[in-house]
């Protein structure tokens, strides 16, 4: 076996760092950088590389012996515009960093993948992934309007996909694999403790305490769990057809992983109303959630329109209805539950592509998509995840530098539709009810670069 680059080991062991959602809800789609250059158009029939494991693992058994590593880099720009976030019932409104990119959420990321392709004849090959393909990077300032709804929310998942590939017919070939996840996840958010003090005792008491008023005594919450004692786990599947020389037809399917979390809140209480930890609400404690990752499944054309010029097409629908609410319960037994309702929906993803031969060493890739937002209203909007609509511009190119080994390199824009919020943060005191209202202005920038090497 030819030694493996040190530049190829530098990028495979790059750190499972932050994870952005790019594509609808939280799932991250960047698993690919030649998906990438073409708005991961054709997925589950484009088999270039060993990134097929993931996007349909029934390709597999069409590639020789290889190795590949990527790294994507998003970069989100966001400003967010307040309108008339207010306190419970409207009473007064919400004080605050009000406007700009420091009240936006905006957080670049890294997210890197690896695959490794192993036949073990010409109708069998092995194949295993790892990769990120849920996660959430979003951060607020301490003090923005926004605070009691979201400050931090970083989720990350590595998933350890082993695949298996089998030709059915010369035509035909199946593919399946198993999906290993492991979870963290870091929530976090101010309390407004001046109103629930007012709440306990009245606001001439908690005046004497030196509670002005509310939002004059915040405190502030973290939560961190994962599912280190029971991993997820879940499956995929494909199919992959040969129609005609020219033509190509692919399916491909990603079961829904059910996590069980455990971790730990962390409650920062001022002191002047440190009274209120005596009941044992606000204690630092362990916790617990529950979250289903939704399932998905992908139809995918290829079309080679003359000699050097290959379109792709995509459709694919992933079930977020299975995201009903986000709730953290407490060991303890004293604090309530907290809660927030999504009520999310199933989305649809459609792209459009191409791949033209540019010269025996050269590739080129190019593509448009439209994904649709699980998100159905903008009560039901977060912070946490504050997505909409978005429109895909890609290109990318490959470079060959030798027969053992390929540049990849991708680029996309995102289109983000003006996104509206309008959220009532859900909660057992009546005077925590403060709504979040006002507008998003958001785009993306993805830049995308991978190591092919073949032996």
């Amino acid at each position: 076996m030819k030694k493996l680059p040190g530049i190829l080991l530098s990028t495979i062991f790059l750190g499972f760092t932050y994870s952005s959602s790019q594509a609808a809800g939280f799932a991250i789609l960047e698993q690919s950088t030649l998906g990438l250059g073409s708005a991961f158009a054709g997925t589950a029939v484009s088999v270039d590389d060993a990134s097929t494991i993931y996007f349909n693992p029934a390709g597999m058994v069409k590639l020789d012996q290889q190795v590949i590593a990527a790294s994507t880099v998003i970069l989100p720009k966001a400003e967010f515009s307040n309108k008339s976030s207010s306190t419970a019932s409207a009473l007064g409104p919400l004080g605050g960093d009000l406007s700009g990119d420091n009240a936006a959420g905006e957080r670049s990321a890294v997210v890197p993948n690896f695959y490794a392709v192993f036949p073990v004849n010409r109708s069998l090959s092995a194949g295993i992934g790892i990769n990120a393909p849920f996660g959430l990077a979003t951060e607020y300032d301490d003090n923005w309007v926004g605070r009691y709804h979201a400050v931090e929310s970083d989720v990350r998942t590595i998933n350890i996909n082993p695949s298996v590939a089998l030709r059915i017919s010369p035509q035909f070939t199946i593919g399946a694999g198993l999906n290993i996840q492991q979870m963290n996840v870091v929530l976090s958010n101010a309390i407004d403790f001046a109103s629930i003090c007012i709440a306990q005792l009245n606001a001439s008491t908690c005046n004497l305490l030196g509670v002005a008023g509310p939002q004059q005594a915040d405190g502030f919450v973290q939560f961190e769990g994962n599912n280190n004692s029971e991993l997820g786990v879940g499956w995929n599947f494909g199919m992959l057809a040969e129609l005609s020389s020219k033509t190509r037809v692919g399916l491909a399917y990603r079961s829904e992983v059910k996590q069980h979390l455990t971790g730990n809140a962390d409650f920062t209480v001022p002191g002047n109303v440190s009274f209120l930890t005596n009941t044992g609400l606000f204690n630092d404690g362990g916790i617990s959630a529950d979250v289903t990752l939704p399932k998905n499944l992908t139809l995918s054309f290829m079309q080679n329109l003359m000699p050097k010029l290959d379109l792709l097409a995509d459709v694919s629908w992933t079930n977020w209805a299975v995201f009903d609410e986000l709730r953290i319960k407490y060991d303890n037994g004293v604090q309530p539950d907290s809660a927030t309702t999504e009520s999310w929906r199933d989305s649809t993803r459609v792209s459009l592509g191409g791949v033209l031969e540019y010269s025996k060493a050269i590739d080129i890739r190019f593509g448009v998509a439209y994904d649709q937002t699980p998100i159905p209203n903008a009560e039901l909007r977060t912070a946490r995840v504050p997505g909409n609509d978005r429109t895909w511009l890609a290109f990318g190119f490959s470079y060959e530098e030798s027969k053992d080994l390929r540049f990849d390199f991708a680029y996309s824009h995102l289109f983000i539709d003006d996104t509206e919020i309008n959220n009532t943060f859900e909660s057992s005191v009546p005077t925590l009810a403060a709504t979040l209202n006002g507008q998003y202005q958001a785009q993306v920038d993805i830049v995308s670069a991978q190591l092919r090497w073949q032996f």
